[in-house]
Parts: structure tokens; C-alpha cells; sequence
């Protein structure tokens, strides 16, 4: 529970200040005028920013000791772009499927469709053309394992915009399993072997990330009266936060497993345990005390505190697999 006094007696305890007002800013009215050319929105449309994503691919060529092999790198970052072509190509559909509902949203009524900055007819044209080249690009310059699961990432996308993230707690699940395709896609990559425990605590990581969306959104709809997401109707947030405790635990007792069973360093992957929960642990403080509303790329590309964990925790990570 907040200490009486509001947000003057939070400033006794932290210097920081919340990332977003106090009080929530009134949508403003009337029609969005276009303020981007077709190629700029057509960019944004793609959500280049939410390409942070896609670093798990990455993870197998860290974790299995590839990293100064130079072939594995070019694999795991042609893998890398494919899995950008295809998240863009989603975010097309997205958008063309809930242009009416953005239209009604405060913040998401500027996203480039639902502003008539890139007509749908434009959209419905790139969407496919993405999706194609990054599966011509998997099957063609990695291996037809990495293809399929481009194929699979693109099919699960597909099915949550249609209706997959309109199903309760599915929604979540569904977003936990594309990131474990990334991770088993980069790990094919490379040819290296992605553990079981790296792959659960993916998922629970992941799971993470969608039931702390899932209660910012709520919260954004509760200020500010609107309801553009159907799926929030069924979610609570006394369940959202019960969700967001058993999921951040699972993420960190999976991933300490992990690192005591570590392929190649053996317990000393351990020493990445403290970035790793600080940088959960601030992402929640975040959440819950600075009311930040902004996506997870939004708040990694935001915040030093956390932009300082993943550093750490890559640079550690790389010294016990690489140096000593």
C-alpha cells in the first residue's frame, strides 16, 4: 500500500519522478490529421521499435558459446531479420483488423492506418509481401528447420489477431509461445542445442510481459473510460496481479535453475542472476509505482535502470562463456 500523502510522500522514499502524469491526459477531438508521407507510416506501420523482441533469436548463439564464430553470427542475424519481416507483416494485419477500435482509442488513433496516413488497400499489399520474404529468406539462407518455425511464428500471429488474443488468459499463452519460437529458431540456427530450461523460462519471461501488458491496457482503460480491447472485460486486476506474482516467481526460479545447470559454464551462469532480477524487479517498480503505461520496447529504450541490467547481464554472461 502507497504511504498516506500521495505523490509528494513518494518522493520522500525515491528521487525518481513517475514516467507518466498522475492524472490521466483527456484524448484529444476530432479527426487525426495525417502528419506522416505513405513511406514514414508505412515504417511505423511495421513498428520497428518492437524489433527489441526478436533479440531472443540471439540467444542460442550467446548461450551455446558460438559467439565468435563467425558463420553462426551471420545465421543468427539473417534469422533475425527474417523474424522482423514476419512480426512487421503481423503488425499490418493487426492494424488492418482493428483500425475501427483504434479509431476509438485515445493514443492508438494516431497509429498510421487508423489515421488515414497508409491507406488499407497499401497495407493489405505489404503485409503478404513481408511474410513472403521473410519465409524466402529462413528456407533460403538459413535451414528449413528455422523456416518452418518463421512459417509457425507467422500462422500463431495470425490466429491471435483474428481472434487468439480475444480469448482469455489464451491470449497471454499465445504471446509465450512466439517467444519461444524465437529462441528455438535462433538456437536451429546455430546449430546448438536450446535447453529446457532456457526454453520454460522463455516462456515464463514472455508470460510475464503479456500479463503486465495486459494490466497496464486495464489500467489505461479504467482512467480514461474507453474500451477498445474486448478481452479486458474478462480480466480483473486482483486476477492480473495474482497472474503477474506467479509468473514473475516462475521466471526466476527457471532461470536460476537454468544457470546452475548451465551447458557450458556449469553454476557459473549464476553470476548473471542479479542483473536478471533487477532488471525484473524494475521493470515491475515501473509498472506498479511509476504507472508507466508505455510497451516494453517503450520502457527498455526509456529507462537507464534497465537499460543498465541487460548491459550487465550480456556483458557477464559473455566473460564466463568467452574469457574465462
Amino acid at each position: 500500500m502507497r504511504r498516506p500523502g500521495g505523490p509528494a510522500a513518494m518522493e520522500t522514499i525515491t528521487s525518481e519522478q513517475p514516467t507518466v502524469p498522475a492524472e490521466p491526459a483527456q484524448p484529444e477531438q476530432g479527426p487525426v490529421v495525417p502528419r506522416r508521407s505513405p513511406l514514414r507510416a508505412a515504417i511505423k506501420t511495421g513498428r520497428p521499435k518492437e524489433w527489441v523482441k526478436n533479440v531472443f533469436v540471439f540467444a542460442g548463439l550467446l548461450f551455446s558459446g558460438k559467439f565468435d564464430q563467425s558463420h553462426a553470427i551471420v545465421e543468427a542475424v539473417l534469422t533475425f531479420v527474417a523474424f522482423c519481416m514476419v512480426s512487421s507483416a503481423g503488425y499490418f494485419l493487426n492494424d488492418l483488423i482493428d483500425v475501427e477500435l483504434d479509431r476509438k482509442h485515445p493514443k492508438k488513433r494516431f497509429r498510421p492506418i487508423a489515421a488515414g496516413e497508409l491507406s488499407e488497400r497499401a497495407a493489405m499489399t505489404i503485409a503478404p509481401v513481408l511474410a513472403l520474404a521473410a519465409v524466402a529468406l529462413a528456407f533460403g539462407a538459413v535451414n528449413w528447420e528455422v523456416g518452418l518455425m518463421v512459417v509457425a511464428y507467422g500462422v500463431a500471429q495470425t490466429a491471435y489477431s483474428l481472434g487468439l488474443k480475444q480469448v482469455v488468459i489464451i491470449d497471454v499463452m499465445t504471446l509465450a509461445g512466439l517467444f519461444i519460437l524465437r529462441v528455438a529458431a535462433g538456437a536451429s540456427a546455430v546449430d546448438a542445442h536450446a535447453s529446457e530450461w532456457l526454453l520454460l523460462c522463455t516462456g515464463m519471461l514472455a508470460a510475464f510481459l503479456g500479463f503486465t501488458k495486459r494490466r497496464q491496457e486495464a489500467v489505461s482503460e479504467l482512467h480514461e473510460g474507453t474500451s477498445t480491447r474486448p478481452v479486458l472485460e474478462h480480466y480483473s486486476l486482483p486476477f492480473l496481479d495474482q497472474m503477474v506474482s506467479l509468473v514473475t516467481t516462475g521466471t526466476v526460479i527457471s532461470y536460476a535453475i537454468y544457470t546452475v545447470n548451465s551447458p557450458i559454464v556449469g553454476n557459473e551462469m549464476m553470476w548473471t542472476i542479479p542483473p536478471a532480477v533487477y532488471g525484473i524487479f524494475r521493470y515491475l517498480y515501473l509498472i506498479y509505482d511509476r504507472n508507466d503505461d508505455r510497451s516494453m520496447s517503450g520502457i527498455i529504450a526509456g529507462d537507464r535502470g534497465i537499460q543498465a541490467a541487460g548491459a550487465a547481464f550480456a556483458v557477464t554472461a559473455f566473460l564466463l562463456l568467452y574469457v574465462f
